[in-house]
């Protein structure tokens, strides 16, 4: 594993050079990625890699799409979908115009997830999902909504755990050993590339979902950025997060509830 000190200098270094700032991220979780992108390229160390890097700057883009794609799936966490069809739709649906932002989109199969629920409330027509990642390969991955056939078992599992009745294979097309999810989804979304770490609120939302993304960054960031949602979201509107992560310990705690069972906070109203 790197040494504390030699992922300090790789980051400032980087930041120094290439103006991408990992400064504020989780220093176990970076000293990982890092790690394994140094055993795949066949390097010994940071300052090698810095130094490949610098003979090649193209390669900052890899190095940066490697180090921040987050692991994803549809459905992922089925309660969690099951609490926000039980619990949040029915009050979403008394908002004329739903706006959903999904924070680290990654590829997109979480975006898709609530896309297919909204549909099976009967709120799809009247909603937005902008779904933003700071990954541009993968948003473009994730705006096609194209996917390998050999991970729908596991999709329509937990599309079943997750309250679904109607079949996950009604959504979709299959050709050629892959999926790709049909126009009426969609033409409800709207994928971009958005720097949780740097960039400024961009819309106002009733529901906010970033979830396994703050486990990632230190206390700081996730302060920032959960201020970032506080701004970005309407009152009586909810925020999600993943399992691990909490609006417990932030500055702006006190503008938020829990609602249900599940990382799921209403924003006071």
């Amino acid at each position: 594993m790197i040494e504390e000190q030699d992922l300090e200098w790789f980051t400032q270094a980087f930041l120094a050079e290439f103006g991408f700032d990992f400064t504020d991220y989780s220093r176990s979780s970076l000293a990982r990625r890092i790690q394994r992108i140094i055993t795949v390229w066949r390097l010994n160390d940071v300052q090698q890699l810095l130094e490949m890097i610098r003979l090649d700057p193209a390669l900052a883009t890899p190095f940066i799409q490697q180090v921040t794609v987050t692991f994803t799936t549809m459905f992922r966490d089925p309660d969690f979908f099951l609490e926000l069809r039980r619990s949040v739709l029915p009050y979403l649906s008394t908002f004329p115009l739903i706006r959903l932002w999904i924070a680290g989109c990654a590829t997109g199969e979480e975006a898709y997830s609530a896309a297919v629920l909204f549909k099976e409330y009967g709120l799809l027509e009247r909603t937005l999902i902008y779904a933003t990642d700071l990954n541009a390969t993968a948003v473009e991955r994730a705006r096609k909504g194209v996917f390998p056939m050999e991970s729908v078992p596991e999709y329509a599992n937990n599309y079943l755990s997750a309250g679904g009745d109607k079949g996950l294979s009604k959504y979709y097309s299959a050709n050629h050993g892959y999926i790709q999810f049909n126009e009426e989804l969609r033409s409800r979304m709207v994928f971009s590339t958005h720097n949780l770490v740097s960039d400024a609120s961009f819309n106002s939302f009733q529901l906010i979902l970033c979830r396994n993304v703050l486990i990632y960054f230190n206390r700081s960031l996730q302060n920032k950025v959960i201020s970032l949602f506080n701004e970005s979201l309407e009152n009586s509107g909810f925020i999600g997060l993943g399992s691990k992560e909490t609006l417990a310990f932030s500055a702006d705690t006190d503008h938020f509830q829990r609602w249900g069972t599940q990382k799921i906070w209403k924003k006071n109203g």
